[in-house]
């Protein structure tokens, strides 16, 4: 897990693989619920006051270390978030923040038409990490917020501490964060809970997955949300996939609080698979984080500016299952005559700088009322669209396109309140032939299966000595396996023959450096694998 303030050390990397995850929960009978007044928790689903399911898509902003970036939630919500996740301190290790400044935070969040998650972070790490306070310290904070906090349950959702217990006798999580979930109960609150998990949120143990059950059915109003945090413990699709569906089949509801995607000298975090999964399962995510962290490969937007995505910060808004083709505003704020009114359709898109696997789109802009956010641009086929990229700009360079074929381009408005505008006219261009020889390497694998279906991985080595800058890869299916989600790229199946364009976070390999896809696809009983793939027309080596 990666340090992510000036004031928070490195954690000590987890060795430990993530144990028993198919562990088989007992039914779950929900607890009589208290009649909601906001955010409730109904067949392990959040669901708004209005019944509206609400999936968070949004990031973290450490606010209690940079209160004068007050910018920041209007730029989360202009590429296109629609929550939160507030960091704050209660006086044990960090510097207090006011009932005042909460307000504010609150209001702000509101402003800017967003869920605010507020957490207390001095709680991270306890029982291995000596400066960390208790969940009872962090309760008593929430309790002393009351009259700022009573009335929001529509819009604010309680976290009670950030990972609250270290990798020292983590079963020491389970009595603490009941004791935390009723002294507030106890106290009136309303609000939806939401609690994290110990192994510095990872619960590479399985913990809270192990007595989650328990967690909700002590809390009286069945109102509670469980929030993993998702670093380097989490670098397969096979844990990350076992792990979030032990929840959401046994009905408990869960969402991924905080996660990463840059390698670090402890593993390599698998965010396309966390993305990919979380967007199957319509569970919430939240990315660490906004800016200003000591590890500077975490910050999403450098130096807080929003114009300045890092490649983190564009595959977290921008990828595939990213923030701006996923994030649905709340209907609380568009219910009682919020803005329902679409951006005007963009001018047609006119292309240039066309190449054997690229080209670049510039449009007129679209207008509205509360401002355009974000513009979505899309192939189109007949009737069938596919999502090529977004920007927050009015041009794009689309990559990863075939040599010496016809490709037609579309593009879409959004606004803040997430209102799309109806499509532009399109344009249709023609990729120049060729495209310079591939030197490249593929490692194909099947990492899980069950009948009917399977989920497998690509890697796509670079074996030149130059930057491969976008890029086509195409192989065919020797039996009748179809894919139905994948994630790294676009894919277009004909049959047997598949194609995948490269997204915008793949598209560059570096000379000696890989690309990873991951995809679920049906199959008959057999599941052959390919045995022969190209890359812009040329052949791959397979192992």
């Amino acid at each position: 897990m990666r340090s992510r303030t000036a004031s928070v050390p490195r954690v000590a990397g987890v060795a430990a693989a993530l144990l028993g995850l198919l562990l088989s929960f007992l039914s779950l009978s929900t607890p009589a619920q208290a009649a909601p007044t906001g955010f409730r928790i109904e067949n392990g689903r959040l669901l708004e006051a209005s019944g509206n399911d609400f999936v968070m898509r949004g990031v973290n902003h450490a606010h209690t270390w940079y209160p004068g970036e007050t910018q920041s939630l209007a730029d989360v919500k202009a590429l296109g978030a629609n929550t939160v996740r507030v960091v704050l301190s209660d006086g044990h290790r960090w510097t207090k923040n006011s009932a005042q400044d909460v307000a504010g935070v609150i209001a702000q969040c509101k402003a800017n038409r967003l869920i605010c998650v507020l957490e207390v972070h001095d709680t991270t790490g306890y029982g291995e990490e000596a400066a960390a306070g208790t969940l009872d310290h962090a309760a008593d904070y929430w309790i002393g917020l009351k009259e700022v906090l009573t009335g929001q349950e529509d819009y604010v959702i309680i976290n009670i501490g950030n990972e609250p217990w270290g990798n020292t006798n983590p079963a020491g999580w389970t009595d603490p964060t009941i004791a935390a979930v009723k002294k507030l109960r106890d106290a009136g609150f309303a609000h939806t809970i939401m609690v994290d998990a110990p192994n510095w949120g990872q619960d590479w143990q399985g913990v809270m997955r192990d007595n989650a059950k328990s967690v909700y059915n002590a809390d009286p109003t069945g109102n509670l949300i469980f929030s993993i945090h998702m670093y380097s413990v989490y670098d397969t699709a096979q844990e990350i996939t076992d792990y979030l569906n032990a929840f959401v089949n046994a009905k408990l509801p869960i969402l991924i609080g905080e996660f990463g995607g840059p390698a670090d000298q402890y593993g390599d975090p698998d965010e396309d698979t966390m993305m990919a999964v979380a967007q199957q399962l319509r569970l919430g995510y939240l990315a660490w984080s906004w800016s200003g962290n000591t590890d500077p490969i975490l910050d999403l937007a450098i130096e807080f500016d929003r114009t300045r995505l890092s490649s983190w910060g564009q595959r977290v808004f921008n990828g595939a299952n990213g923030i701006a083709a996923t994030s649905k505003e709340a209907t609380v704020y568009s219910s009682g005559g919020g803005d329902t009114t679409p951006p005007t359709v963009p001018g047609t898109p006119t292309a240039s700088e066309v190449t054997s696997s690229s080209v670049k789109l510039a449009w007129a802009a679209a207008t509205d009322a509360t401002g355009v956010t974000g513009y979505d641009v899309v192939r189109v086929n007949g009737a069938t669209e596919t999502a090529a990229t977004t920007t927050t700009g009015t041009s794009a360079t689309v990559t990863g396109l075939a040599p010496s074929t016809s490709h037609t381009f579309a593009v879409y408005a959004r606004d803040a309140a997430g209102n799309r505008s109806p499509r532009s006219a399109t344009v249709t261009v023609t990729t120049s032939p060729g495209g310079s020889p591939s030197s490249c390497g593929v490692g194909y694998r099947v990492t899980s299966s069950w009948p009917g279906g399977f989920q497998g991985e690509i890697v796509l080595r670079n074996t030149g000595t130059s930057a491969i800058n976008g890029w086509t890869l195409r192989w065919a299916f020797p039996d009748s396996q179809r894919i139905t989600n994948l994630w790294g790229g676009t894919a277009t199946q004909s049959g047997s023959e598949v194609s995948v364009a490269a997204a915008s976070y793949t598209a560059t390999v570096p000379a000696s450096g890989s690309v990873t896809l991951g995809f679920t696809a049906t199959r008959s009983t057999a599941n052959p694998s390919p045995t022969a793939f190209t890359l812009n027309g040329a052949a791959c080596s397979v192992s």
